[in-house]
Order: C-alpha cells, then sequence, then structure tokens
C-alpha cells in the first residue's frame, strides 16, 4: 500500500488513492494514509452479524470515497460472490507466488519444501476463487541454496513492490480490462 500511495503522488500517474480500509484498527497502513492526507476506515468483521453485512458496509465505505479500482494488500479474507462481482475487472491483489503455483498460504515455505527454482509473486483481477482471477503481471526471483522463507519473502517484497504500481498504472490507465 505504501508504494501505490508513493507511485500515486507523480503527476502523470493516472491513479489517486482516495482511501485505505482495514478490517483490521491497528493496521500501520492506517497511520500511514492518515498522515498522507488519505481518508481511512477500518472495519471488524467480528462486529457484523453475517459476512454480507460487513460487505455491504465495505461497499457503502468504496463508494462513499468514490472509488473506481481496489486494490487488495494484506487485506486476509476471502471476499463474497457479490462483493466480487461489484468490483468485477476493478478489484486486482498482490500475492506471493508466481500463480497459479501455491494458491494461499504460506507460499514461501511451500516453495522452498518443493525445492523449486525461481518463485516470484502475481498481480491478478480478483474472481471468486481464491488466487484464481487471470494475471495482469508477474515477477521472478530466483531460489537460492541457502534461502529460509524470510529471505525469499525479502527478495519477493521488493518485487511486489514494483509490478504492483505499474498493474494499477495499467489498469487506470486503460491499458487492461478483464
Amino acid at each position: 500500500m505504501a508504494t501505490l500511495i508513493e507511485a500515486a503522488r507523480a503527476p502523470d500517474y493516472p491513479a489517486e488513492i482516495v482511501g485505505v480500509l482495514s478490517n483490521k484498527a491497528s493496521a500501520p497502513g492506517l497511520g500511514l494514509a492518515a498522515s498522507n492526507g488519505i481518508a481511512t476506515a477500518s472495519l471488524a468483521q467480528s462486529r457484523f452479524p453475517s459476512r454480507d453485512m460487513f460487505e455491504d458496509t465495505m461497499t457503502q465505505v468504496l463508494e462513499s470515497w468514490e472509488t473506481d479500482i481496489v486494490c487488495l494488500a494484506g487485506f486476509m479474507r476471502i471476499l463474497g460472490e457479490d462483493f466480487v462481482a461489484r468490483w468485477q475487472g476493478r478489484m486486482i491483489n498482490i500475492h506471493p507466488s508466481l500463480l497459479p503455483a501455491y494458491k494461499g498460504l504460506h507460499t514461501h515455505e511451500r516453495a522452498l519444501a518443493d525445492g523449486v527454482g525461481e518463485h516470484g509473486c502475481t498481480v491478478h483481477f480478483v474472481t471468486p476463487g481464491l488466487d484464481e482471477g487471470p494475471a495482469i503481471l508477474q515477477a521472478r526471483v530466483p531460489v537460492l541454496a541457502d534461502d529460509t522463507s524470510d529471505t525469499l519473502s525479502a527478495r519477493v517484497l521488493v518485487e511486489e513492490h514494483r509490478i504492483y504500481p505499474e498493474a494499477l498504472r495499467m489498469l487506470a490507465g486503460g491499458e487492461i480490462g478483464l
């Protein structure tokens, strides 16, 4: 998220970050966004009687900000079909693997356990299936003999910070669509 905020500062960047929404009030990104003059909101799913009510409230917040594109970053919830359909083609996510490999959690550990020679990250459109949406961009990093999940994660994160702003630029600029 910090990388997207930084990219959007450029005068020729085709997207503006209008708000940051988190499902955790303690998320550091909320403070970062607020310090950059960006609207923030926090909604704990546990305070809603159903996922639908939670997602309806998220939609209300996003619409109040006149949101055009939703970029997920560290939002560790599986979103319902209605919410995903509402933002179809306008919601993207960054995932720390070369999808379709290693959907879900613990991607670095799983890649190391499998002994793969390369790993990476993917920016993809969000669809109802977990990490199943079409890829927009991918970046590859070698898996080194002495890698741990932490060292591999650090190299992948560098690439995430490079390709996520580029994917948002492409979508906001009309170069790609779903």
